[in-house]
């Protein structure tokens, strides 16, 4: 894929891995749209990356019409939509006798039903211009953990759900990679980066590697990425 006038939307672009992606991808030269639940905190991160070539969008992915909106406004912006990373995401941890309505629900609507709205809104786009979509999932899609159990669940969910797409909307010529990150430097699950996350996975790192997925021969589909830092702390 040519990235030249290329068009690509974030979800969850404010911070974290997203706004690592973003970056890359203005970097490499692309018109970038990001999105997140304030636009106050999507304006900010916009204003970070420092390029007229970005839009900032208030959406919650859990909500399809944000996510039909979002589409909409891109395309209006930038006249067309050409690769989609669904990356917006939430943790919640706790004993499986202990795990709330509110949090398990909140996890599989933006996790997993998330990942459906951001690419059911823009798959024909993606269609028309032979896209490229992209899922950020997490080692926990194929790794249980005690505690983890509605974090679990969404990103086994997010894992199965995009393969099945890549395999529904290759007939399109539509890339579709889910990737699968071990321990990131974010603000995932309220933590704050410091010093100590220097054995971690950096956002940059998985936003050049969005890049080089991008800039692959046409013949060749990274489906399913596991990555994991070189070493435990």
């Amino acid at each position: 894929m040519s990235l030249e006038n290329k068009v690509a939307y974030i979800t969850g672009g404010t911070k974290g891995i997203g706004f690592g992606i973003a970056k890359a991808l203005v970097d490499a030269g692309l018109k970038v749209a990001i999105s997140g639940r304030k636009l106050a905190d999507v304006e900010k991160a916009k204003a970070e990356l420092g390029s007229e070539n970005v839009l900032a969008i208030a959406s919650n992915v859990a909500n399809y019409t944000d996510e039909e909106a979002a589409v909409t406004e891109i395309v209006a912006k930038f006249g067309k939509l050409d690769i989609v990373i669904a990356n917006a995401g939430v943790g919640k941890f706790a004993p499986i006798d202990q795990l709330s309505l509110e949090d398990w629900n909140a996890m599989i609507d933006t996790n997993l039903t998330g990942v459906f709205h951001t690419l059911k809104a823009s798959v024909e786009q993606l269609k028309a211009n032979k896209g490229y979509y992209i899922s950020i999932a997490s080692l926990a899609g194929t790794n249980f953990f005690a505690n983890g159990a509605g974090y679990n669940a969404s990103k086994f969910g997010v894992v199965g759900f995009t393969q099945a797409a890549m395999l529904d909307l290759r007939e399109y010529d539509v890339k579709t990679t889910t990737i699968m990150p071990g321990s990131v430097t974010s603000h995932f699950n309220d933590h704050q980066p410091n010093d100590a996350d220097g054995w971690k996975i950096q956002p940059e790192d998985l936003g050049q590697m969005v890049v080089d997925l991008l800039n692959l021969n046409s013949n060749v589909l990274p489906s399913k990425i596991e990555v994991r830092p070189t070493k435990t702390k």
